[in-house]
């Protein structure tokens, strides 16, 4: 048992007892040093301080109106107010899961224990205004989708962004690195070891532009979405304006309008869709990346201590690509539930979003870790030259497409044919055969220097 001491960009502390030996999640155990940081999001701690947030937003908002009853709030409380959630600690957190034991009811637990800070600093008179006229999805659906846009801007967004970089770097350190392509599997047309990486760049880069088109929706509406409580109480005021300014300028979300008595979760399951998206790209990367290993395309740096096999002392397995795929085929299948599920619920409200939205940080966070661990492997990678260079001088027959479209060029019959029966002969094509084969074509001797200067290493296209 020890304890961790955390500070935030807000200033506040977290205090948190963790035992990984006895934690049922591998996030929370065997891989929490890799993903601490969205305990600040995802945590029961972090929904509860994101709730905090979005009640005491709302009172302010409030007092902005301003309603008669709140005309003599002083601003200059605002900044005692926010500090309830800016400074909200491990004991803090305690006392509202003791409230909720009571309760059964987390929101109003939340509830409780603002109003009782209220009373502690002379705000008592007020307090009936706080979570006023409101219904818990009006916190939860703007808690949620608060944490999530913050989890991504500062944890998710740097490393997927530095994952790419370091895409781009080893594709331009490997653009002049001949190769030979592949396909099912076998010797096809050569190709460059720093554009095979290029793809996979513009592919993350392709569906990364997608994450400023989708918004971080939230529902803002009273029980039902209809503003019925505040309507009856105050008739005369715009309530409908007031939520779209609440939600959109002051909390940066984008409010969804109508609605049932929950969020939508339609843009929600298009982030998660997306998010899905790039780690299905990232598995076929790592896939390739631990084929061209066993190769031996590649060596890894080898780190001293380290052991590959408990019984083969030889070995270095590409363990970072693995917990990769591992990890973002598990993120996968999370996402893929979580996108299926959200948009669906019966009539004005049920509860099955409730549980299932606790668990959105569990694919972030093990894509999160899988991007850890992607970026550990590839900066461990080692090119072979000589076995990438010793497999293109064995395997000639693959500059046979290039000779068949230049005799097409020229117009000579059945070129494709004439191929065919060279390369398909039981005898290994050498750069001697195909040089044979080249001047047995009734071809000038300019087109014949031209194709005897094209080589393994050479038909790499653009």
């Amino acid at each position: 048992m020890h304890v961790i001491l955390i500070t935030t960009e807000n200033s506040f502390l977290l205090i948190m007892e963790l035992n990984s030996l006895t934690a049922i999640s591998p996030l929370d155990g065997r891989y929490r040093s890799k993903v601490d940081e969205l305990h600040l999001y995802f945590s029961e701690f972090g929904l509860i301080r994101y709730r905090l947030m979005v009640e005491i937003e709302y009172f302010i908002a409030l007092c902005g109106i301003p309603l008669p009853q709140l005309s003599d709030f002083r601003k200059e409380e605002f900044k005692q107010l926010r500090s309830i959630y800016e400074d909200f600690d491990q004991a803090d957190a305690e006392k509202i899961k003791e409230r909720e034991k009571i309760t059964n009811h987390d929101i109003k637990a939340i509830e409780y224990f603002l109003k009782e800070k209220f009373f502690q600093s002379g705000w008592g008179r007020w307090s009936e205004f706080i979570h006023f006229g409101l219904t818990s999805q009006d916190i939860n659906n703007t808690a949620v989708p608060l944490s999530i846009k913050d989890a991504l801007i500062n944890v998710y967004f740097p490393i997927l962004y530095e994952l790419r970089e370091t895409l781009a770097n080893l594709a331009d350190d490997w653009k002049d690195i001949p190769m030979l392509g592949r396909t099912h599997g076998q010797p096809a047309s050569p190709t460059r070891l720093g554009k095979e990486i290029q793809v996979f760049i513009a592919r993350i880069d392709g569906q990364t532009k997608y994450f400023g088109q989708i918004p971080f929706s939230a529902k803002f509406g009273g029980a039902t979405g209809n503003f019925n409580a505040h309507k009856a109480a105050y008739p005369d005021i715009d309530w409908i304006s007031f939520a779209n300014n609440f939600v959109n300028e002051e909390l940066g979300l984008q409010r969804s309008h109508p609605t049932t008595q929950i969020e939508h979760y339609d843009n929600l399951a298009a982030l998660f869709d997306n998010m899905r998206r790039i780690n299905t790209i990232l598995i076929d990367m790592a896939r390739d990346i631990w084929t061209y290993i066993s190769m031996e395309y590649f060596s890894q740096k080898i780190k001293k201590g380290e052991i590959g096999s408990s019984a083969m002392p030889h070995k270095v397995n590409p363990i970072d690509f693995e917990n990769g795929e591992g990890n973002l085929g598990y993120a996968n299948a999370i996402f893929e539930h979580l996108s299926m599920k959200l948009p669906l619920s019966r009539l004005q409200r049920d509860l099955t979003d409730s549980t299932v939205l606790r668990n959105v940080g569990v694919p972030i966070g093990h894509s999160v870790l899988a991007f850890s661990s992607i970026l550990k492997g590839l900066n461990k990678l080692i090119v072979n030259r000589e076995k990438i260079k010793n497999d293109l001088d064995n395997n000639w027959a693959v500059v046979a497409e290039a000779i068949q479209t230049i005799m097409r060029r020229e117009g000579y019959p059945n070129p494709y044919e004439a191929l065919l029966e060279l390369t398909r002969t039981n005898q290994k094509i050498t750069s001697e055969s195909i040089f044979l084969f080249i001047e047995s074509l009734d071809l000038s001797d300019e087109v014949k220097a031209e194709l005897k200067a094209i080589t393994p290493h050479n038909y790499t296209g653009f």
